[in-house]
């Protein structure tokens, strides 16, 4: 919750903790009642903040074009953005996993250079292991890692794909 940011920053002071936001806005400002904006965030000291998240994009009908918004906002700022992408289990029954990997990073990275990608991390978040007891497989998420990788390369070339962070943000729990 951004209300609890400053007292997390405060707790994490003079550790190797960085603390970010769950969202932002894309609008640098402006009446954009309960979002938090960008400025927000650096006055509290964040550093970081998810973007694209599943639940956003589900409850809060965030497409790739808000992504992308909000993705150039961050880098703008010199605010570390952990870009979500993944499907949803019906997707996967499909199929089509590889085909919406590629247009969420697609449509993530429109109009970002290989230079200005350097701070992005991806977080690979199948939807339908969020909360459901599910959970991918190791091979499950390489595989994912390695679509992402590969997109990023069409997009970026090779060096900037294989600097950039790749996370599984799936359900963990400590036996798996």
């Amino acid at each position: 919750s951004p209300v609890l940011l400053p007292t997390v920053i405060a707790a994490a002071a003079g550790s190797n903790v960085a603390v970010g936001c769950q969202n932002i806005h894309f609008a640098e400002e402006g009446a954009y009642t309960g979002e938090t904006s960008i400025g927000q965030l650096i006055a509290v000291g964040g550093t970081h903040t998810l973007i694209g998240h599943s639940e956003r994009r589900q409850y809060f009908a965030e497409t790739d074009e808000i992504v992308n918004k909000k993705l150039h906002t961050a880098l703008k700022h010199n605010i570390i953005p952990i870009v979500c992408i993944g499907e949803v289990l019906a997707e996967r029954e499909a199929g089509q996993t590889e085909s919406i990997l590629k247009i969420q990073v697609t449509g993530a990275f429109a109009g970002i250079t290989a230079e200005a990608a350097a701070p992005i991390v991806i977080a690979y978040e199948p939807v339908w292991a969020i909360g459901t007891g599910k959970t991918a497989t190791p091979e499950m998420a390489a595989d994912a890692h390695k679509i992402i990788r590969a997109e990023v390369a069409n997009l970026l070339g090779s060096d900037a794909a294989n600097a950039i962070r790749i996370l599984y943000g799936g359900s963990v729990k400590p036996d798996n």
